[in-house]
């Protein structure tokens, strides 16, 4: 069954969107300043500790020192690290020497090239975007053969979700800006998108309503 990761949550009216919703994973963006849903780690840590349980929080860092993941990491604040930025291989090795926390690693794709580092990473997860937050879907057609799982992320919304999950059988879909209203997150949306995703998951048919 396809997952669903809700990102970019940065205020308690998202929380408790995702609770009533129940996605899989919540995304925390943490210090990255170029992105309007940025939060600092203690507004993170606080977010995460009203998540549902159920609910796996999520830490996204864009070239952070390795230490600041790590630590939210051990501390249990987060229990996936997703790495945004240019975080190369050696990075991750540091990473793991501070960590035995779970690593997702997001690739953007523009290329065949892109897929294949992406498929051969030695993190947990990988995640395949267009970009950094750019809210803008990638070529498709490079990722239909892929056999490692793996998050597909950029542009994803209602009106996308099923044919992504139809056409490329993703292990997971993130989705940000296509819940949003106003730049800020829509509970109303968060709720749809994940029921599209539950219903399809489940039927093989495209229950968008």
């Amino acid at each position: 069954m396809t997952k669903i990761k809700i990102c970019g949550l940065k205020r308690p009216e998202d929380i408790w969107a995702v609770n009533e919703a129940k996605p899989d994973f919540a995304g925390f963006i943490i210090d990255f300043p170029r992105s309007h849903r940025s939060i600092s780690p203690e507004r993170a840590a606080e977010l995460a500790a009203g998540l549902d349980p159920e609910i796996v929080p999520v830490g996204v860092f864009v070239d952070a020192d390795p230490a600041l993941p790590a630590r939210l990491l051990n501390e249990g604040l987060i229990r996936v690290a997703q790495l945004h930025g240019h975080e190369s291989e050696d990075y991750i090795r540091k990473l793991r020497g501070r960590t035995d926390g779970l690593l997702a690693r997001a690739f953007v794709v523009h290329s065949a090239e892109d897929v294949r580092r992406a498929a051969e990473s030695s993190a947990d997860y990988i995640l395949l975007d267009q970009g950094q937050g750019t809210g803008k879907t990638f070529d498709w057609s490079l990722v239909q053969e892929m056999e490692r799982p793996f998050i597909l992320a950029g542009g994803l919304g209602a009106e996308n979700l099923a044919e992504a999950i139809r056409r490329l059988h993703p292990w997971a879909v993130d989705v940000s800006s296509g819940v949003e209203t106003d730049r800020q997150k829509d509970p109303e949306k968060i709720r749809r998108a994940v029921k599209i995703v539950r219903e399809l998951s489940a039927t093989g048919k495209d229950m968008a309503d």
